[in-house]
């Protein structure tokens, strides 16, 4: 039984896949491969496993990859766009890609990066499923906690609101049709994220003080970003966290083998 079939019927979903990368990636490099999401993981590149979750979900109907693949992966994917060398580009590129193919009357994108081989194809159904439909943004966010519990030992940066510690997800969900409102926002804060007094200008003193002081709630900060990029807005905390877990260094990679080798855990028989 697929994911979606044990529950209510799923919404589907179109996805992209950002595969690509710095062609000057030192990792990348170190393990031969021009980017990052082709790093073998137990023998296939690490972006086949998230592509083989995504289609087991149920969830998810046409697949736009960005970035080089293999022909394993081609099987799994219904289109691949050139890698355009940026983050924000190449998210750009696979929307359009979709959109031009033909996308349904208020179908809603999931963006997915290629590292993170640990994610479910029941993670992400469980993550769809939890969106709330009145955001042109949703990003989802993992406590410290559930991070720790699940990996002992990895290494995450956090940021501390009043309702705990946080780490980003790698997985996000966008309007298609409000794209080119908050795109050129988004691109800006992201340029001014090395330069602290730029970001502060952005993001307002206030707001930042309350952050660095952790008295900054959830609500507030969602309601800080909506206003700043124009767009609803909205944090999906999911206890998931396979989805906060990229491969960024060969620490991860061996992570993510280990758990990957482990034997499945026995179910108990059905009485």
């Amino acid at each position: 039984m697929s994911p979606s079939e044990a529950g209510k019927p799923a919404t589907q979903w179109s996805a992209v896949v950002l595969g690509g990368g710095d062609p000057g990636d030192p990792f990348a490099a170190a393990h031969g491969v021009p980017v990052k999401a082709l790093i073998e993981l137990n023998g296939e590149p690490m972006a086949l496993h998230v592509l083989r979750a995504l289609r087991a979900s149920g969830c998810v109907s046409r697949v736009a990859y960005v970035g080089p693949t293999t022909p394993a992966m081609d099987a799994l994917i219904d289109g691949r766009v050139t890698d355009h060398g940026t983050l924000l580009s190449n998210l750009e590129a696979g929307v359009e890609a979709l959109t031009a193919s033909g996308l349904a009357p208020g179908e809603r994108v999931l963006v997915v990066t290629g590292d993170i081989p640990l994610v479910t194809a029941v993670q992400l159904a469980e993550l769809l499923d939890a969106a709330p439909g009145n955001a042109a943004l949703v990003y989802p966010v993992v406590r410290r906690e559930d991070c720790e519990r699940a990996f002992p030992g990895v290494r995450r940066t956090y940021a501390r609101v009043r309702e705990g510690s946080f780490t980003g997800g790698n997985v996000f969900l966008l309007d298609p049709r409000l794209i080119g409102q908050f795109l050129p926002r988004l691109r800006e804060v992201l340029d001014a994220r090395k330069a602290p007094l730029k970001l502060a200008a952005l993001i307002g003193p206030g707001v930042l003080l309350r952050l660095l002081t952790r008295r900054l709630t959830v609500p507030e900060l969602e309601a800080r970003v909506s206003a700043l990029l124009g767009v609803p807005a909205r944090a999906l905390i999911t206890p998931h966290a396979a989805i906060g877990t990229d491969v960024d260094q060969d620490a991860d990679l061996r992570l993510a083998q280990a758990y990957l080798e482990a034997p499945a855990p026995r179910q108990a028989p059905e009485s």
